[in-house]
């Protein structure tokens, strides 16, 4: 536990309404949206209110080599937020302003506890929108969302959070406060900080100010369901609609499993003797471009054994993208543990990837539902099991470990927007090899030679 003295300093540098130690606030921040991951209770959790503060904390914990772990709204997958050395949470949730929406610039300067949903609210009214959307869209926040590099349904067509940070203010580990970046379009100035930050998951730098890029909002758009008997089908027409010159705004997939989870749970009226789903979405600024792109996007989907139904109403759209997001809750309520993955293959593989998914869980037995944002080769198979059943655990753990290495095998990658965390460090070496695991751990020391930020996450402990 922390000397009283150094709760005491942290009271009079933040305020005592801003420094939580009672045993319930604890608990509540020693965990994440992770499952199956440990829990640590932090020895104190602190709520900053400025920049100033930040610095003034990170100062107080480098003289006193103590933890700090980052944290936004916790809804990250990796198990990011756990404090494993207890110490300090930094909870962003009172640096909730939009310092600035520029509508001249296309930017908006944010603090990192701003929920990106409330952003999009806020610039809807001059026509913009900030496309990443991930599926926590309504309660996760932009610092978090930097932090993790994450990327949503929106990804295919419109990239991943590191493609809409142009820059940013960071407290160093060493308590200085630096800014990279700024508004202008082009900025090839040095080394590319922002980026560098961006995925960082709180290993290097505490965001304490991002300016985020900003765009037009398409003017139509048109959605769509495809209808499978078999999941090559389905992984066929992803492939065919992108060979056809189609980058649909949103493509995702939903495997039988899932389809059946999400009706029992939803009731939206999907068509239960599906094998597989695609929920197709195309959007632009001009409406025969749309119209072009979603006449060529059926002509695929019905080329490849599918049925295609299209939503004639903003209701119907709403319906069909509710089913999507009703996913993972869906899911997470046939047992009381959830392991989701994120494997991440080129779109020439998605076939190979989801046909794979199936077979690992039928080989260890397990309840698996696959979903996920197919178009840009990103699945999310799921796993649901019971924690107190040690063998169905372990099976558990050696399905992952065929997922991923499936994944690397087809040319993928271990993230496509759920960051590494405690989650898959083990497996960084199998896709960076020894060079690339030396690189990390020599920019985390250059950076945080005391590793008091976020320790025990991403970046493998060096080996003497």
């Amino acid at each position: 536990m922390l000397e009283a003295a150094i709760i005491t300093e942290l009271e009079n540098l933040a305020g005592k309404e801003n420094v939580l130690t009672g045993k319930v606030d604890l608990v509540a921040y020693s965990y994440d949206a992770t499952a199956d991951m440990p829990k640590q209770t932090p020895d104190v959790v602190v709520l900053p209110t400025s920049a100033e503060m930040v610095r003034d904390i990170v100062q107080l914990a480098r003289r006193n080599r103590i933890a700090i772990y980052p944290r936004g709204a916790g809804t990250n997958l990796s198990g990011g937020t756990v404090p494993l050395k207890k110490g300090i949470v930094l909870s962003f949730q009172k640096m909730n302003q939009i310092v600035e929406i520029d509508p001249a610039n296309l930017t908006a300067v944010v603090q990192p506890g701003v929920v990106i949903a409330a952003l999009n609210a806020a610039v809807a009214p001059h026509g913009l929108i900030y496309p990443p959307d991930p599926g926590t869209v309504a309660t996760a926040t932009m610092g978090g969302s930097a932090a993790e590099n994450s990327g949503g349904l929106r990804g295919l067509k419109y990239g991943v959070t590191k493609n809409y940070i142009m820059g940013m203010e960071v407290v160093l580990a060493n308590g200085e406060k630096v800014r990279f970046g700024g508004k202008t379009v082009k900025n090839v100035t040095a080394y590319d900080f922002s980026n560098l930050f961006v995925g960082s998951e709180g290993t290097l730098g505490i965001i304490t100010e991002l300016t985020a890029k900003l765009i037009p909002a398409p003017k139509y758009r048109r959605t769509m369901m495809g209808v499978f008997k078999t999941l090559a089908d389905a992984g066929n027409a992803v492939a065919g609609i992108i060979a056809a010159q189609v980058i649909p705004a949103t493509l995702e997939i939903m495997d039988r499993m899932t389809i059946r989870t999400v009706e029992d749970f939803a009731r939206i009226g999907l068509p239960l003797d599906a094998e597989a789903l695609l929920l197709i979405e195309v959007d632009g600024m001009a409406e025969e471009v749309v119209r072009a792109e979603a006449e060529a996007t059926m002509r695929v989907v019905r080329d490849n054994n599918g049925d295609l139904k299209a939503a004639e109403t903003d209701q119907e759209r709403d319906q069909l993208w509710t089913a999507r997001r009703n996913a993972l809750p869906a899911l997470a309520s046939l047992n009381n543990t959830v392991v989701l993955e994120d494997a991440t293959v080129p779109r020439s593989r998605i076939t190979d990837m989801l046909v794979a998914c199936e077979t690992i869980g039928k080989k260890y037995n397990l309840t698996l539902g696959t979903f996920g944002h197919a178009g840009d080769g990103n699945l999310h198979p799921t796993i649901l099991c019971d924690k107190r059943d040690p063998d169905e655990i372990h099976r558990v753990h050696q399905a992952v470990d065929e997922i991923f290495e499936t994944a690397l095998r087809f040319g993928g990658t271990l993230s496509g927007e759920h960051g590494i965390g405690m989650a898959k460090m083990k497996y960084l070496g199998d896709e960076l090899g020894q060079s690339g695991l030396d690189l990390m751990q020599t920019i985390k020391k250059a950076l945080d030679p005391d590793a008091i930020l976020n320790p025990g996450k991403m970046v493998p402990q060096r080996e003497n």
